[in-house]
């Protein structure tokens, strides 16, 4: 019996915690990443992970569904992938001479698009429709996917062989783009010592019905005005950084994030909010969250990109420009 069955009315922090836990069995440091899974998870957003070959991109996805419960499907990109290869076609059967849709892989929980810039520009426009609206057109007829459902991408930042870099609006339909870095000396320790006889097999907490109470609980935390106005105010510095003391980012910035990142910001808070157990959200939930949400949503003059200017500094540079609203507490709550 999963602890979701023993404990239908749980706290539902203590809940994400195990889960937590129970991936961390598994994967060995990279907490971060981790955490991250859990919050696009909870925010009903899509997660691309960002890394070199080898530091558990493919294994946290992997752990991360069995843990949460729910159907799990792994499509390896590859330069010959066809768009029917993942939404799925019509098939003929001579047997009754009529056409069939046959339902591709996408329609599962957790869906792994593993290396997800090997495949054309085709293929990956095929996944638009499925991380925004959560559906398939197959012959004129919308097929909904399951719920919840949550794309876990991975791809290879130093390769430039045989790849194909994710359009703007391909990445913008990510909740987080994670970058996952090599291990410390010590946690490479733990790997071998943890790996090298017979790994950790992670067991399931939750299920797809009660992870859909903890999205609902999530959505349900509270946001105060002046968090919100925190929000619209990082996002317009994207926009008009000199209006923000920012003046030295306008021959940085080429244009700004999109509103997807303003919803993203508020969504992401949220589930880092009830996360760390409390039905509320600060402004240190936004800043936590706002490099993975808004960096990868960030385009860069020409001029910056030759310059190798990271996105994620000028994010933190927006960060430290932009005064978040200072939090009261009430002593008589």
């Amino acid at each position: 019996m999963s602890v979701a069955e023993e404990l239908p009315g749980g706290n539902d922090a203590a809940l994400l915690r195990q889960s937590l836990d129970e991936v961390r069995r598994v994967i060995v440091g990279q907490d971060h990443m981790v955490e991250r899974l859990i919050v696009a998870l909870l925010a009903r957003g899509h997660c691309l992970l960002e890394g070199v070959p080898g530091v558990a991109k493919t294994l946290a996805a992997s752990t991360l569904a069995t843990v949460v419960g729910g159907t799990f499907a792994r499509i390896q990109f590859t330069p010959d992938l066809v768009p029917s290869d993942i939404i799925g076609t019509r098939v003929y059967h001579p047997s009754n001479e009529k056409f069939d849709v046959e339902l591709g892989p996408v329609f599962v929980n957790f869906l792994l698009a593993d290396e997800i810039n090997r495949a054309p520009a085709k293929v990956q426009s095929a996944l638009l429709e499925v991380m925004a609206e959560r559906q398939v057109t197959l012959a004129g007829v919308t097929h909904p996917l399951p719920k919840p459902f949550i794309v876990l991408a991975t791809q290879n930042p130093i390769e430039s062989e045989g790849v194909y870099p994710l359009p703007e609006v391909q990445r913008d339909r990510f909740l987080f783009r994670v970058r996952v870095r090599h291990p410390s000396a010590q946690e490479e320790l733990q790997i071998l010592q943890r790996m090298s006889v017979t790994p950790p097999v992670p067991e399931r907490v939750l299920d797809p019905p009660r992870l859909l109470a903890l999205q609902q609980a999530a959505e349900e935390v509270s946001v105060h005005q002046l968090v919100a106005d925190y929000v619209v105010r990082l996002v317009m510095a994207t926009r008009a950084p000199a209006e923000y003391g920012l003046a030295d980012l306008a021959d940085t910035i080429e244009i700004g994030v999109s509103p997807r990142a303003t919803l993203g910001l508020v969504s992401a808070g949220r589930a880092l909010a009830l996360l760390r157990g409390r039905d509320y959200l600060l402004p240190d939930d936004i800043r936590d969250v706002a490099v993975d949400v808004m960096g990868h949503r960030l385009m860069l003059t020409f001029d910056a990109l030759a310059d190798g200017v990271d996105p994620e500094q000028v994010v933190h540079q927006i960060l430290q420009a932009v005064p978040p609203p200072l939090v009261v507490w009430n002593q008589n709550r």
